[in-house]
């Protein structure tokens, strides 16, 4: 259950395991999920733009990924990107589960490569609306809607209300948090409750708050553009889901 990262960062074969030098990096913008990873796919990410620099290789019960970077909506990946015009802003959309016992290995491997000081995270992901703890009925929520959490060191405003007692955030996200907790790193998760599992429409927008964040605003590609990539993540995610009798 070993987890490979290979970078692509210099011409020539993929290096496995950590790069050379440490990667100097300014901004780290995590999706976890496919609705998250779907959301900077179609918000974000401009194969103009953007270029993959690395992928994750992981098996568990639950997935396995591989090192192709033409992945559909319904894959299991996880891709890291570097901005051309600044090499200093990575995305990373992971849209496979990565098990309890895996998590220490990924924060090791990717967070190793990387130069710590000048470093803020920002975190995506989703989770169901059932899991929200509150006094009234999560039948009356508007769901899908976002809450967050950050770290002690994050000063910037947060785009949407505090995750309240006695909630908590689990999984690699959780992981990843916790991580820049402890090595004192400037982070934020944004939390999406939605009681929808698949690709969404709805859920994928209730993150479009996030586009007017300090850290997200200056990436953002034309709107009109990212409503047609969504409408064919979708259509592709349908197509590949349909059973056939």
């Amino acid at each position: 259950r070993e987890i490979d990262v290979l970078w692509t960062l210099k011409p020539g074969a993929p290096a496995e395991g950590s790069a050379a030098q440490p990667l100097v990096c300014s901004k780290f913008v995590i999706a976890v999920g496919h609705n998250a990873a779907a959301f900077l796919s179609s918000f974000i990410l401009d194969s103009v733009c953007w270029e993959v620099v690395g992928v994750v290789k992981l098996w568990n019960e639950w997935c396995r990924t591989s090192n192709t970077t033409n992945v559909l909506p319904t894959d299991s990946f996880c891709l890291f990107y570097r901005l051309i015009s600044d090499p200093t802003v990575l995305l990373c959309q992971c849209s496979c589960y990565v098990a309890e016992d895996q998590q220490f290995q990924w924060l090791e491997k990717v967070f190793g490569c990387m130069q710590k000081e000048g470093l803020q995270v920002t975190i995506l992901s989703t989770c169901p609306v059932a899991d929200y703890k509150t006094q009234e009925s999560t039948l009356t929520l508007p769901s899908p809607f976002l809450k967050a959490l950050k770290t002690k060191e994050f000063k910037e405003h947060i785009c949407c209300p505090l995750l309240e007692q006695p909630n908590i955030v689990r999984d690699l996200p959780a992981a990843v948090l916790s991580y820049c907790q402890v090595w004192q790193i400037p982070a934020v998760l944004y939390q999406c409750y939605t009681d929808v599992i698949k690709l969404d429409t709805v859920t994928i927008e209730a993150f479009k708050p996030l586009l007017s964040c300090k850290i997200l605003k200056s990436l953002v590609k034309d709107v009109s553009e990212s409503t047609k990539i969504l409408k064919k993540l979708l259509t592709t995610s349908e197509t590949h889901n349909s059973i056939y009798i």
